[in-house]
């Protein structure tokens, strides 16, 4: 019965139960979101007003903190922030606490205990003006001029021998202790220091009379009756110094602390009122929260429960006939073309794919004949394709050996020069060496003269065979190194500048002949991890391409090799010439295989053909041409320092025979 009905209709019966399921939970969620969402505003709320009294408790606690830091350190900076910080608090009342309904009862007494910070304030700063004046008229003011009386006193006593001067050193020794005492009570309100203030004027005091019984001229006793009076004086000073700083004290405690316990009293009593909205609302949020859990539940199992019997039948219509559509698929690919598809005649989308699969078996059976005689055709096209590889690899390895080969005549007559020089060089100063045993022998006598020449002509023939045969072991040595790489592909460290001069060097006997002017630029210590065998190949290579291209019939130029880091983990090698450069066609086709522009002349096309593949596979790297006709002609080789790359990979698909890519890509 529900295969009568279309997929697609039973697939919108499932969509319409789930739309229904959406559309009540959707109404109920919204309903209980309303709650939710005034609950959730209490909350907010309370804790927006949390923040803004934690801020005033902040602010006052700071400012109290200033005006302490003000009383004992006054100064302009710390009086402006403290009538900046009291505007911010006022502010704050102002423009936050005011329009908060929950706090806009409490900004009255806020504000009030705020006024009163900032009039204990204002009375501070009066007493503190008056202390400084007291402290500067009454107690510094008497001290310097008993420190002038002192001075006087003792000018006026002629000898350290005199009687007064005991009496003397005790006081000036109690007046020094005194003002110590009293800066110190000053800055700190010490009592320790106010008490040793005073017990030493009181010990002044006591020593002017017996400093006054001891005078022996009119001077010091008319000195002395005035230290009295400003020892007097400064005990006065002193004693109103004190009842003003204990008054203060007092100020200090009633007017600011006391103002800012009240503000830190008022804001927790708030703060337990905000505790107790917020739990409640807090109550209200998880109740409903709770109920639309519980509602929405019941809602889904009961919706769940049908639409999981509603989609099980109709899953079980559309996966019993798709199954035996499968189960005539996988015969048919398993080349089982004898079983015909079931379920053909049903009018439903799974009786029309059952129709096309039964196309679709009549197709194979057509094709597997088809297939079969096209598998002959192949197996002769894969054969000639072997026997054409193999003789293009014996190609590519001939070009590959023949650069190596057409080395050695070079180098040879490179090393022929130094080693007979030195062959000459010996041969004289063999025969000189016979003159010189002759004259020797001769019983005549043996000069000065002859001697010098003697060691001269052998430190000279000396100096001239280590050179030339120095000369030679490093051609020799390079060259060796050199067809070491070429002739095995070990992967090993080197340094690519000591790579390039033996390379370089190698290559000397076909600059000459070129007349070639080369330039190397590779900065020492740039070690590389790969294959130098490799390394070489591709210089040789492109030095070849270049005097058989760029430089033909022996036209003179320049080549430049250079090196430098990319990054930290690639390196660039530059090889560019000034030749005849090539075409936008020529650099199209110049790393294909057997692609030449002299083939008339014994060109094979596979020199920049082996380079690429070298420097991609072997070496990990990639490669670039730009070149203009006329204008030279540069290669851009970017290998990684480390190389990713291996000899050349092989097949087993293809026999053994490596893999080149038939066609590349070069910047033009």
């Amino acid at each position: 019965m529900l295969r009568a009905v279309p997929i697609r209709w039973r697939i919108l019966s499932i969509a319409a139960l789930n739309s229904a399921v959406v559309v009540v939970l959707v109404a109920m969620i919204w309903n209980g979101v309303q709650v939710l969402g005034s609950a959730w505003e209490d909350v907010r709320q309370v804790r927006e007003s949390d923040t803004i009294l934690a801020r005033l408790e902040s602010e006052t606690g700071h400012l109290q903190n200033l005006i302490h830091r003000y009383i004992t350190q006054p100064s302009p900076e710390l009086f402006e922030e403290i009538s900046h910080l009291h505007e911010t608090v006022l502010g704050t009342l102002t423009t936050r606490a005011s329009t908060d309904p929950m706090l806009s009862g409490s900004v009255q007494q806020l504000e009030h205990v705020t006024e009163r910070f900032l009039g204990g304030f204002s009375e501070l700063r009066d007493l503190q003006a008056t202390i400084s004046n007291t402290y500067e008229d009454e107690v510094l003011t008497p001290a310097r001029d008993m420190a002038g009386l002192y001075s006087i006193i003792e000018g006026a006593t002629g000898h350290r021998d005199a009687l007064i001067w005991p009496s003397l050193g005790k006081s000036r020794e109690a007046f020094t202790a005194m003002l110590v005492a009293a800066n110190a009570y000053y800055l700190s309100l010490a009592t320790a220091s106010a008490e040793e203030a005073r017990r030493n004027t009181e010990t002044i005091e006591q020593t002017i009379p017996v400093m006054s019984d001891l005078a022996d001229n009119d001077l010091q006793r008319m000195a002395l009756q005035r230290l009295n009076a400003r020892a007097v004086a400064l005990r006065q000073g002193l004693a109103k110094l004190s009842e003003q700083l204990t008054t203060r004290t007092e100020l200090l405690r009633d007017a600011i602390d006391a103002s800012q316990a009240e503000a830190s009293s008022t804001i927790d009593e708030l703060s337990v009122k905000m505790r107790q909205r917020e739990q409640k609302a807090q109550e209200t949020f998880d109740r409903t929260l709770a109920d639309i859990s519980r509602k929405v539940l019941s809602i889904a199992v009961i919706f769940l429960g049908i639409i999981i019997t509603a989609g099980v039948l109709i899953a079980l219509s559309v996966r019993l006939p798709l199954q035996q559509i499968m189960t005539a698929m996988q015969a048919i690919t398993s080349g089982d073309y004898n079983r015909r598809v079931q379920g053909t005649d049903a009018k439903d989308e799974v009786g029309a794919m059952a129709r096309a699969v039964e196309v679709f078996r009549e197709n194979a059976i057509a094709k597997r004949t088809t297939e079969d005689e096209l598998r002959a055709s192949k197996e002769k096209a894969e054969s000639a394709l072997l026997e054409l590889n193999a003789a293009q690899q014996n190609l590519i390895d001939a070009e590959r050996l023949a650069a190596l080969g057409g080395l050695v005549a070079g180098v040879a007559h490179e090393v022929n020069n130094p080693i007979g020089i030195s062959l000459t060089v010996a041969s004289s100063f063999a025969r000189r060496a016979e003159m010189f045993e002759t004259e020797l022998n001769s019983g005549t006598g043996l000069r000065r003269s002859q001697l010098e020449e003697f060691v001269k002509t052998s430190r000279d023939a000396a100096q001239q065979l280590v050179g030339n045969l120095h000369r030679a072991g490093e051609l020799i040595q390079s060259f060796k190194q050199v067809a070491v790489d070429r002739s095995h592909a070990e992967r090993r460290q080197f340094s690519l500048g000591e790579a390039t001069d033996q390379i370089i060097a190698s290559l000397r006997p076909a600059l000459k002949k070129a007349s070639i002017a080369l330039s190397v630029e590779v900065p020492e210590g740039l070690m590389i991890d790969g294959y130098p065998g490799a390394y070489g190949q591709i210089l040789t290579n492109l030095f070849l391409n270049a005097a058989n291209h760029a430089f033909a019939d022996g036209r003179s130029g320049a080549i430049t090799i250079s090196a430098r880091p990319r990054g930290s983990d690639d390196v660039e090698i530059i090889f560019a010439d000034n030749g005849a450069g090539m075409t936008p066609d020529v650099q199209r086709q110049a790393f294909d295989p057997f692609f030449t522009t002299r083939r008339n002349e014994g060109g094979t096309g596979l020199g920049l053909h082996i380079v690429y593949n070298l420097v991609t596979q072997q070496l990990g790297g990639r490669m670039m041409l730009d070149s203009r006709l006329g204008q030279g002609t540069t290669f851009r080789i970017i290998i990684p320092r480390v190389a990713k790359g291996g000899p050349a990979t092989q097949d087993p698909a293809n026999n053994g025979t490596p893999q080149w890519p038939n066609r590349t890509m070069s910047s033009t």
